[in-house]
């Protein structure tokens, strides 16, 4: 077991057994796969080169799996959607369904969808691996759409390379980015929201809610077609423009993956595809989740790890995108989904009802994406903790590059709400902060879209409340305002500055947006009011929402310039939870926070590193929205005075209330 080394926990060695056992499992698997295609797992991911409709040899032919199926038909204009012998598919080997149909029968943009007939009943089906749905506006009904344009699109940028530089996620949702009421397209964000991103400093772009999903409320959550990029946004060309222009730009896109569960509709999606609920989901009542109202994978099937294996191809073969957020990785993992449990104990993670297959495909999934290109880029969403999942696969791992670090945001939005800040332990917070596996890289956010769905709210609105609608003005100084904006940049910068290898932000949430997101929906009438975002708040010079945007701007540049996350090692050199003061030392910076809300200390000590420092940054600063009462770049020398203050050297520094500063050592 010296593979578990990499853990740095001797405390997992009680459970040395169970975690070799499961990695004997996927490694298992992974041979059987591999022997089935030549010793390749990108040659078994080929469920959407086979399946579907494909022109090949001057000719269409349409492939199609399903078990249960008795017979499956192409339903179309051509045969009044109903069943048609000319269109009827030929049963082979392997409960395939296959016919090649000359060259005229189809044309790009047809719509077609299946007719699938089983013992004791029949239904309308989209094509498992489609690559194109669209919504009838008249009819509300989605059928499977012919893709074959007579100019595929070229890519300028065929094999991009991102600079190395500090992991900076902005997080954004193509239908909501717009201002205007509506449901924005690919061509639009690529047009007015890219250039925001890029000009705010980030470098990679975390897009939600791709895969087509039939309910836009969902947020993208209950995938009907995999491999299909939602057509509400526009069409697949659209999606490779954006794509090509973010890398002409330098510019990382990932994409939030859905392979944890899919939506429980029949004719849109792949539930009950052959008229069995167990095709690709578990039987019973461990293929629903109660919670989701979805299905769940049953990962034992080799069919299932094909079909989620070429997803993961497909769009990085496709559409060139950079790397893969995986959602709900702790429904996947634990047959209960992970619902009201804790996870306090190693205990949680070993026992009899982990979904071991789960795991497994996990670990395949990460093998794959980094086989195909070393550099794309593998995030695990886990509330649970589970140890080992962003960590080498070489080095007793899941192969995941990094993981979020999802209990920050929780802790900042549980303080907004239950606590005044007068009353937050720094010691917490810094265990909150920093606290994290020595073999696993993480990511960092203050917030994501998580904080502010379902009713929620965004920090901003929880700091000010309704005062956010008429208190925002740069002449208002009143101490509610002044506290909102003063504690929205400290809390960013002290999630980013601890953050291990990555920080992440939503968008609209840099420059404080308020209120909370909610699709439309006949609670709110169809209204969206809140699925937008209102972009002239942050270039409106006269309100506050400006110069948060510019605080944020400022500290992300400033993570470029001194490459902050090369080094996860901080050291504490100070808290006091009286003064409310935290000031830590990280690479050649020393970052100081005050938090105390009444309190500005004109000489305020604490032991650190000797020698001069130069104050690069402050929060308190007029265009950050502050009341300038620093000097810029000013110098500080430590102190020596082994009669007065003994055998230490310490920093003198002025702190505002509630005020950070960045000190160089120089």
């Amino acid at each position: 077991m010296s593979d578990l080394g990499i853990f740095n926990d001797p405390d997992l060695l009680t459970f040395a057994d169970t975690i070799s056992s499961r990695r004997l499992k996927a490694f298992e698997i992974e041979d059987k796969l591999k022997y089935q295609t030549n010793g390749s797992l990108e040659s078994f991911a080929d469920y959407h080169e086979v399946f579907g409709l494909h022109f090949e040899e001057n000719s269409w032919i349409f492939r199609e799996w399903a078990p249960n199926a008795t017979d499956i038909f192409i339903v179309c204009e051509k045969t009044s959607w109903q069943k048609n012998e000319d269109f009827a598919l030929e049963r082979k080997d392997n409960h395939i369904f296959e016919k090649r149909f000359s060259k005229d029968t189809f044309s790009h943009q047809d719509l077609f969808r299946l007719k699938i007939v089983w013992p004791g009943g029949e239904g309308d089906r989209i094509p498992t691996a489609v690559n194109r749905v669209v919504q009838d506006s008249q009819t509300q009904i989605f059928n499977a759409q012919a893709w074959q344009p007579a100019q595929p699109y070229k890519w300028e940028i065929n094999n991009f390379s991102p600079l190395k530089e500090p992991l900076l996620i902005y997080e954004a949702h193509i239908g909501m980015a717009l201002e205007d009421g509506r449901i924005g397209t690919y061509v639009e964000f690529e047009q007015h929201i890219l250039p925001k991103i890029i000009e705010s400093g980030y470098n990679t772009i975390q897009l939600m809610a791709i895969q087509e999903h039939p309910y836009y409320a969902s947020f993208g959550y209950h995938v009907s077609n995999f491999f299909a990029p939602s057509s509400r946004f526009g069409t697949p060309e659209e999606f490779k423009s954006l794509i090509d222009a973010a890398h002409r730009k330098g510019i990382r896109v990932l994409m939030d993956i859905i392979h944890s569960h899919a939506v429980n509709n029949e004719v849109e999606g792949i539930s009950k595809f052959d008229g069995t609920y167990y095709q690709f989901f578990h039987d019973g009542s461990r293929g629903y989740h109660r919670q989701w109202d979805s299905r769940c994978f049953d990962y034992r099937k080799p069919e299932v790890l094909k079909f989620l294996l070429s997803n993961l191809k497909f769009w990085i073969k496709e559409y060139k995108i950079d790397g893969f957020r995986f959602d709900g990785i702790t429904s996947m993992l634990f047959e209960d989904h992970g619902l009201g449990r804790a996870f306090t104990s190693y205990n949680d993670y070993y026992g009899d009802d982990v979904d071991v297959d789960a795991l497994s495909y996990l670990y395949l999934a990460n093998r794959l994406i980094h086989d195909l290109k070393p550099d794309l880029i593998t995030i695990a969403e886990d509330v649970s903790g589970y140890p080992g999942l962003a960590a080498p696969i070489l080095k007793g791992g899941i192969g995941f590059d990094y993981r979020f670090s999802m209990g920050i945001a929780d802790f900042w939005i549980k303080h907004l709400k239950d606590m005044k800040d007068e009353e937050w332990n720094l010691g917490t917070l810094w265990y909150e902060l920093t606290t994290k596996r020595k073999e696993e890289k993480t990511i960092s956010y203050a917030e994501s879209h998580d904080q502010a769905l379902v009713g929620d709210k965004t920090h901003m609105m929880h700091l000010l409340g309704s005062q956010i609608y008429w208190s925002m003005k740069k002449d208002n100084k009143s101490i509610e305002t002044f506290r909102a904006v003063a504690l929205h940049k400290m809390i960013r910068l002290i999630t980013l500055a601890t953050a291990g290898s990555g920080y992440l932000n939503f968008m609209g949430n840099e420059f404080g947006h308020p209120e909370w997101i909610d699709f439309p929906s006949e609670r709110n009438n169809f209204s969206f009011h809140y699925a937008r975002r209102q972009w002239s708040l942050k270039y409106d010079q006269d309100l506050y929402f400006s110069c948060l945007y510019e605080f944020d701007k400022k500290m992300i540049s400033l993570v470029k310039e001194y490459d902050l996350f090369s080094s996860s090692y901080m050291t504490l050199l100070h808290i006091h939870e009286d003064d409310k003061v935290i000031a830590f030392k990280r690479k050649n910076l020393i970052l100081i926070f005050n938090l105390n809300g009444s309190t500005s200390f004109s000489d305020y000590m604490f032991e650190a590193p000797p020698g001069k420092y130069k104050m690069i940054f402050d929060s308190d600063q007029i265009q950050f929205g502050g009341k300038s009462r620093l000097n810029e770049g000013q110098i500080h020398f430590t102190i020596y005075d082994s009669v007065k203050y003994g055998d230490r050297n310490l920093l003198s520094v002025y702190l505002p209330a509630r005020t950070a500063i960045i000190l160089e050592i120089n």
